[in-house]
């Protein structure tokens, strides 16, 4: 396995366990030092990282990130995400209350978990390419809602539930935002 390999190997599992961007880059910096340093003195990647790249990358996530803290960087982002589309569908529906039918939890709830089952197939947290495949699921999904269960609305959101479901997610979004501004630099 070759040193590009190797650092595409750990980005990818770094990404799919929910590493921050500036964290990955970092870890990524530091692994092709020794990935480096190795090749200086002879030695192959696989003596820096040892014969399963994967268990390596996962060990070293662990180290650096446990599980309840992606898990919270995971939920916040979701609150996030949540909050910008109903920020949005506000805006575009202009008004201070959203009438929440079946069918619109549906899209909505079909649409944020196929973007999401998705991109971890892909091994990674981008919601690029995986929206039309996503959209191609949550528009049936959402017509075979309204079909089976009507239309009728079951809540009322008010206008601040938007901006209450921004805030968790918004220090991980602008601390995101940053170190993929800084990286381009």
């Amino acid at each position: 396995m070759t040193n590009a390999q190797i650092l595409a190997t750990c980005r990818s599992n770094w990404e799919y366990r929910g590493i921050d961007d500036a964290s990955v880059r970092e870890m990524l910096d530091e692994l092709s030092d020794h990935l480096e340093d190795a090749r200086a003195a002879g030695r192959t990647g696989q003596d820096v990282v040892g014969g399963d790249v994967r268990a390596f990358a996962a060990a070293w996530a662990r180290a650096r990130a446990p599980l309840p803290r992606r898990v919270l960087r995971t939920a916040s982002l979701g609150c996030f995400v949540t909050g910008c589309v109903l920020l949005l569908s506000y805006l575009t529906r202009w008004t201070t209350s959203l009438d929440i039918t079946p069918g619109y939890l549906a899209f909505w709830a079909v649409l944020g978990t196929a973007t999401v089952v998705w991109e971890l197939r892909r091994g990674s947290l981008g919601i690029r390419r995986s929206w039309a495949v996503a959209l191609a699921t949550a528009l049936p999904a959402a017509i075979l809602t309204n079909w089976l269960a009507g239309d009728g609305m079951l809540f009322e959101l008010p206008l601040w539930a938007a901006p209450l479901l921004l805030l968790p997610g918004l220090p991980y979004a602008i601390a995101d935002a940053r170190a993929r501004k800084s990286s381009r630099a």
